[in-house]
């Protein structure tokens, strides 16, 4: 009872500051007026939500692991049931010992144990566990308040056998619990970042590149981060190898990376600004910071016999948790498509949990641009959760269900341990998911500066046909963020479980569309489950549902994918699109239809027919660049583009 006491009363704090109701809702402040004090009030209330469904999540989970291994406990021998603790423990780590007992034996004579307690653990779980055994032998479950040791937070849980006659207690560190709050207050910046000095980062003014001091999360807002001594380069025609030495001399030594015809130099005695201007006597299309970003079987079309019908999946926390998919129509939107396995969506980020049992048989091969020589396993936890939105297996009796049930997923590893990536990584990351066969690429990450790197990675994708889709931000600001911002791009906003705007999600007119984005269940490393809020958690939404576009009908262009996806939303605040909402909260069943019903698409091959016409419409209700081809959009030649595609990876 007291667990469900506790979970109510964080859930109530965020209800009252996020979800107004009554005479109230009309007297909301402006995102635009809110203080900084009331904001970060705010964010607290988001994260304290999503901490308390993050330990439903946990407590659900282990119990229903733990019953099942109950069930014929009493009549496995002490070899079997040790044999199935023993693989238990191996999927679930965090579940440090597990005991079979039957009843009437006292615990000095369990049937089978796996694992083990430190000193101080055991004896502050001891009495939990007496509790537990009393709780199974009787034919009751048994859940344990949070218990303090060695420096973390336990659970102990009991699960009996059908009759009591045994059951299986667990003694579990609920590691996600910290995890989710240290990743939260980096996602949803209740925390500085970064800190100074740390990776010889700095931060600037995104619009004046004026130095800014952040110490306060609320310093965030509008703030780019990047190295300040690196600068990125590119040269409208390639330095001979007598004239790189000379600017490695002149700059002081240090690194050279090379993408194409782009360069990163670090210097040793220069910072960015120095470097800045030292390259403007170089033949050089442009010269900026290196910025940092953070972190923001087959069936394509099956018709049912009820269009309207509702196809609810059995995927154990489903019902529960995962109120975000009906609330978009996701369910509805089955009967004309569940995805198909040839549209990849690709997932740029953090990297994927290549191990977990919701993710793993619906991954393709991907990359860690972070460390090439290592997979793209996922050390952060942001990657894996915004990977289940879009396709966690459904309808498996497992955990959550993700939107698709066929589309594949790409992980792309461009972000580091700590939740961030410079420009090179985001961009050699788009890049190679382009020419590996993505179809959708999302990308919750972003900062403030309009890098020219990186928007030649985005119309480099754009002009191949691919759907980008990125996340808008979570600093309440009306201060456009990129990549979300580019024209090429679909940019997303967030809303709560009430369609109203995330107290956190950014807005302005780039904004296409808006997605669930408060508390949303999906899939953790190390086979756990948690509840995160952020832009981040919208934008997987939306890719997910280009994915689902394209397996009904692959031939429509990018272009209009996104403007079925725009057109077909469900408008919110003021009529038609505005800064808040875009052009509403995406609508799967809607924009599934309209896809089936629309022809093939007009435009030519994969390479070159993705609105690159001058003054194409793009996501975020603008045009394009006026320019008639990405070489020009580029600064180049058309022969030097082509060599510069060629190069991109060598």
């Amino acid at each position: 009872m007291w667990k469900h006491a506790m979970t109510l009363m964080l859930i109530v704090v965020g209800v009252a500051l996020l979800f107004p109701r009554g005479e109230e809702k009309a007297k909301v402040t402006p995102p635009e007026e809110i203080t900084p004090a009331a904001e970060m009030r705010m964010k607290q209330a988001t994260l304290n939500s999503d901490m308390a469904l993050t330990d439903e999540l946990c407590r659900t989970q282990c119990s229903m692991e733990l019953r099942r291994i109950a069930q014929g406990a009493k009549a496995r021998s002490g070899a079997d049931n040790r044999s199935m603790l023993q693989t238990l423990r191996k999927e679930h780590p965090h579940m440090e010992l597990l005991l079979v007992t039957r009843r009437g034996e006292g615990m000095d004579r369990v049937a089978a144990a796996a694992g083990s307690l430190k000193p101080d653990v055991r004896t502050a779980a001891a009495a939990h566990v007496a509790k537990a055994k009393i709780a199974v032998d009787s034919g009751r479950s048994y859940q344990s308040p949070p218990v303090k040791a060695d420096g973390g937070t336990y659970l102990i849980v009991g699960e009996p056998e059908a009759g009591g006659s045994a059951g299986v207690i667990g003694v579990v560190r609920q590691h996600i619990l910290q995890q989710v709050a240290d990743h939260q207050k980096k996602n949803l910046r209740i925390e500085t970042y970064p800190s100074d000095g740390h990776y010889k980062i700095e931060s600037v003014d995104a619009r004046t590149l004026q130095d800014v001091k952040v110490d306060h999360p609320e310093d965030n807002e509008g703030t780019s981060h990047y190295h300040k001594n690196q600068v990125v380069v590119r040269f409208k025609q390639v330095p001979s190898a007598t004239d790189f030495e000379k600017m490695k001399q002149e700059i002081g030594g240090g690194t050279v990376q090379k993408l194409g015809y782009t360069y990163v130099f670090e210097s040793s005695k220069m910072e960015a600004k120095q470097l800045m201007d030292y390259f403007k006597k170089w033949n050089i299309a442009y010269s900026e910071p290196h910025f940092l970003y953070l972190t923001n079987q087959d069936a394509a079309v099956e018709p049912a016999a009820d269009p309207t019908a509702v196809l609810t999946p059995n995927d154990s926390l489903y019902r529960r948790y995962q109120y975000n998919l009906p609330e978009i129509a996701t369910e509805v939107g089955w009967n004309v498509s569940k995805g198909s396995s040839d549209v990849i969506v690709a997932v740029v980020d953090t990297g994927v949990d290549l191990d977990h049992p919701d993710l793993k048989d619906q991954l393709v091969s991907g990359i860690n641009i972070v460390d090439p020589n290592s997979k793209p396993y996922d050390d952060v936890g942001h990657g894996t959760h915004v990977a289940g939105v879009i396709g966690a297996l459904t309808n498996n009796n497992l955990g959550v269900a993700g939107m698709s049930w066929y589309n594949r997923i790409m992980p792309i590893k461009v972000l580091d341990q700590t939740g961030a990536g410079s420009t090179y990584a985001v961009a050699q990351g788009i890049i190679w998911a382009t020419d590996h066969g993505a179809k959708v690429i999302n990308m919750s990450l972003g900062n403030y500066a309009d890098a020219e790197f990186l928007h030649d990675a985005i119309r480099y994708a754009f002009d191949r046909d691919v759907v980008l889709v990125a996340a808008s931000g979570n600093d309440n600001t009306e201060r456009p963020g990129f990549p979300a911002a580019y024209p090429e791009v679909l940019g997303v906003a967030a809303v709560d479980a009430n369609k109203a705007k995330a107290t956190f999600s950014n807005y302005g007119d780039y904004i296409s569309v808006t997605a669930p984005g408060v508390s949303i269940a999906s899939t953790y490393p190390q086979n756990q489950y948690a509840a995160l809020s952020g832009t981040s958690m919208a934008s997987p939404h939306a890719a997910a549902l280009a994915g689902l576009i394209r397996s009904v009908n692959p031939a429509l262009k990018n272009t209009e994918v996104m403007d079925i996806m725009k057109s077909t939303s469900g408008d919110l605040g003021t009529p038609g699109h505005d800064r808040y909402y875009g052009h509403g909260l995406i609508d799967v069943a809607a924009a599934l239809r309209a896809a089936a019903a629309a022809g093939a698409g007009t435009g030519g091959d994969a390479a070159g027919g993705a609105g690159t016409a001058a003054g194409t419409e793009t996501a975020g209700g603008g045009t394009a660049a006026e320019s008639a081809t990405p070489a020009a959009d580029a600064g180049m030649t058309q022969e030097e583009w082509e060599e510069w595609v060629r190069q991109m990876f060598q």
